[in-house]
């Protein structure tokens, strides 16, 4: 391909031979000065596209003599411009390619239906939620307002800014959808946290007549996952299978991570030992689904398989093992896996990687030394990674001697000194050791500031719904109040005659 577009510029203007001993630069910056001759001559058109992507493909990956080409001519097509846009998009250098986008209208060049597209990825992808608004006005500007493939990049765009209602409002306002439109809509609730409304819309798609793809079962599978809610999730696995969907990689990892984050962690192992094909987010998922539950020695052991499978891991994969010695209590296999990840697999821990190191030290009643892990820390410790020692503390703290709980009683305060659950942890601490007068000042001190507990709440599954149930709750909309409390009665006493055994 490249050898005819050459014969053809040939018949127009005979370049120079390259010299065999130039580099890729030299040769890029020949291309560039062939370019400048053919649109001097009217033949811009037959190689530039060409040069474009050949330019945006190269293995240096500069994009700096691409740039040159569309900019030549306010009479360069529309379609090199968008070539040009995508390709920084791609390179994932999204900022530039809204600069390109700026550019090339400073030129007078107007956008197609393809512009919008790429760009609001662009600005999905940095969270511009300023740059994006503006591109929407152009985009209803030159009347593309009601474009699907437009409108459906806009949901996603507002998704990933955080922009929920204006991401519902877009899609309120289509007058055709298509599945992919349901899907972008989908995600965003998820992204967003709203998982109930993501329940609702999904029933809404299916009496609208259309059908769920793979893209919109691993979404649903993600809700089930955040919300922990396994009927609903069997029912999604139900219905791929029913629906003769493949179990590809994306799929399978998806089941996996939905099992394993709901506690059904024989039916992810299932899923897993199915697969044909993994990859690290399968492995990770399952690993981490072992190490929540409980199932440490299976998760550690998992790791060598993986490695032996020729799969890289992430840094998910070491969160899972450095959950899983913590609740085996493995301090010294936990320092091993947390050296080893940065200094054998390259990747830098993250603040939650501290703090699960953090937790396998305060598990093990070790608080002097997760302290100074702490202080060590090359980063500042974030409040979760203090408050999980202040925990520890509470438990541990009978014989604190060197007043770690003090210490890091007064950090924490200092980083969240408005926190209502911080000073309630304190008041306990000081309740545990029988320092009655310095507990009651704490919550007097919550009096004061106007500072109330959240009460407690958990929740359970019945029927595929979900209900919750906060501290302090007297009745319940959904069930008999008098029979629960009767039931709950009845368990106290069988736990306290077993507590007595």
């Amino acid at each position: 391909m490249v050898r005819l577009q050459i014969l053809t510029a040939n018949y127009y203007f005979p370049p120079k031979p390259f010299n065999s001993n130039l580099n890729l630069v030299s040769a890029k910056q020949q291309c560039v000065s062939l370019v400048k001759h053919f649109f001097q001559i009217g033949g811009y058109g037959l190689i530039a596209g060409t040069l474009l992507r050949f330019f945006a493909s190269s293995p240096s990956g500069n994009l700096n003599h691409a740039g040159v080409l569309p900019c030549r001519s306010e009479k360069s097509e529309v379609s090199y411009w968008n070539d040009l846009i995508r390709s920084y998009a791609t390179k994932d250098s999204p900022r530039e390619a809204i600069g390109v986008y700026l550019k090339m209208r400073s030129l007078g060049i107007s956008p197609d239906k393809l512009t919008f597209p790429i760009l609001l990825k662009a600005c999905a992808a940095i969270s511009a939620l300023n740059e994006g608004r503006k591109i929407q006005v152009d985009v209803v500007k030159h009347g593309l307002d009601c474009n699907v493939y437009v409108q459906n990049t806009m949901i996603h765009f507002y998704g990933s800014c955080r922009r929920i209602l204006d991401a519902r409002r877009v899609f309120d306002e289509m007058s055709y959808r298509t599945v992919v439109s349901w899907n972008s809509v989908l995600s965003a609730c998820v992204d967003n946290e709203c998982l109930k409304e993501s329940f609702g819309l999904f029933v809404k798609m299916m009496d609208s007549g259309f059908d769920p793809d793979e893209t919109t079962m691993v979404i649903l599978l993600s809700s089930c996952s955040e919300l922990g809610n396994l009927s609903f999730g069997r029912w999604v696995h139900s219905q791929v299978i029913g629906n003769g969907m493949d179990v590809n990689c994306r799929l399978g990892t998806a089941l996996v991570d939905m099992y394993g984050k709901c506690g059904a962690v024989y039916e992810a192992s299932m899923v897993f030992h199915r697969m044909l094909e993994r990859n690290v987010w399968t492995w990770s998922a399952m690993i981490l689904g072992l190490a929540q539950h409980g199932f440490s020695s299976d998760a550690l052991e998992l790791f060598p398989k993986m490695k032996q499978s020729s799969i890289s891991p992430n840094y998910v994969t070491f969160l899972g093992i450095l959950c899983a010695c913590s609740h085996a209590g493995l301090v010294d296999g936990g320092y091993k896996f947390f050296h080893d990840m940065e200094n054998v697999h390259g990747i830098e821990p993250m603040m939650i990687h501290y703090g699960a190191m953090v937790d396998i030290l305060s598990r093990a009643g070790r608080l002097n030394e997760a302290y100074n892990f702490i202080l060590k820390m090359p980063v500042e410790a974030d409040p979760v990674v203090w408050r999980t020692l202040l925990s520890a503390c509470t438990i541990h703290g009978v014989n604190d001697n060197d007043q770690i709980g003090d210490k890091v009683r007064k950090r924490l305060l200092e980083l969240e000194p408005k926190r209502s659950g911080n000073l309630v942890m304190v008041a306990n601490m000081y309740a545990e050791v029988g320092m009655w007068d310095k507990a009651e000042n704490v919550r007097r001190t919550m009096k004061k500031r106007g500072l109330k507990k959240m009460a407690g709440e958990s929740c359970i599954e019945v029927g595929g719904s979900i209900h919750r149930f906060f501290s302090g709750e007297d009745d319940h909309p959904q069930l008999d109040s008098e029979d629960f409390f009767q039931l709950l009665c009845g368990l106290n006493l069988h736990m306290k005659s077993v507590k007595n055994l």
